[in-house]
């Protein structure tokens, strides 16, 4: 079971609350969406404007900002209220950091295409925080799945898609590394035993995402899932 960007049903998303309540509950990960910013650093942020999850107070660039630019924008807790000031954006050594405390396997999406030098510069900041082997790295572009694979050749990589499951899936899946090819983070809704059944005898491993209803997720789980992303199950 994975915290999708922390148990997010409870406290603002991609936050260290939000990363921390899953670190006090019995997820196995923790995921969060990591974004390079102008400056060079790395943030936790699912959307390329603070628009959203400040709820239309403050609109931020994320992309073309600066770490202390982003670190003062104070979010709003989960009831809408500004009333705490620990609810802020956090950086990518935060988000280890917590994981690693916890106890917790980092699932890191990178988001946007990421220059192939970027993605060498997270990999060391991770190597620096000792946690590279506590990462699971998950990204929708397929350009950022292949460098990391070049880079990191055991790591365990996940391809995020929402297409059905064809042969033109599996062979992007399967081609990169004959060794350790990609798994798959799987957003489509069609989900049924066959499919993930073909993907297994892909050697494959299967993310199902995101999940909220304990019914579909006891099925899924009997589906034979590998993973499954939720926002608010254990």
């Amino acid at each position: 079971m994975i915290a999708h960007r922390g148990v997010s049903s409870i406290e603002r998303e991609n936050t260290c609350p939000a990363f921390v309540a899953a670190g006090n509950r019995s997820y196995f990960g923790i995921e969060t969406d990591i974004q390079v910013i102008a400056d060079g650093s790395f943030v936790a942020m699912h959307d390329d404007t603070t628009e959203r999850v400040c709820l239309g107070k403050c609109i931020v660039d994320v992309r073309n900002g600066n770490i202390e630019e982003l670190k003062n924008v104070v979010l709003p807790d989960i009831d809408g209220s500004f009333l705490r000031s620990d609810i802020r954006i956090p950086t990518l050594e935060d988000y280890v950091k917590i994981c690693k405390k916890y106890g917790k396997v980092c699932i890191l999406e990178v988001k946007n295409v990421f220059a192939k030098g970027d993605i060498e510069r997270m990999i060391e900041e991770i190597k620096a925080l000792d946690y590279l082997e506590g990462v699971i790295f998950i990204s929708i572009e397929y350009e950022n799945c292949v460098n990391l694979r070049d880079l990191l050749p055991n790591a365990q990589i996940q391809y995020l898609t929402g297409q059905r499951m064809d042969d033109n899936v599996i062979e992007m899946l399967t081609s990169i590394n004959i060794d350790a090819g990609i798994d798959i983070d799987y957003a489509h809704p069609e989900r049924n035993k066959q499919r993930i059944d073909l993907l297994h005898s892909h050697g494959i491993k299967v993310n199902v995402c995101t999940c909220d209803d304990p019914d579909l997720a006891r099925e899924i789980i009997d589906f034979g899932a590998d993973f499954l992303t939720t926002n608010c199950l254990e």
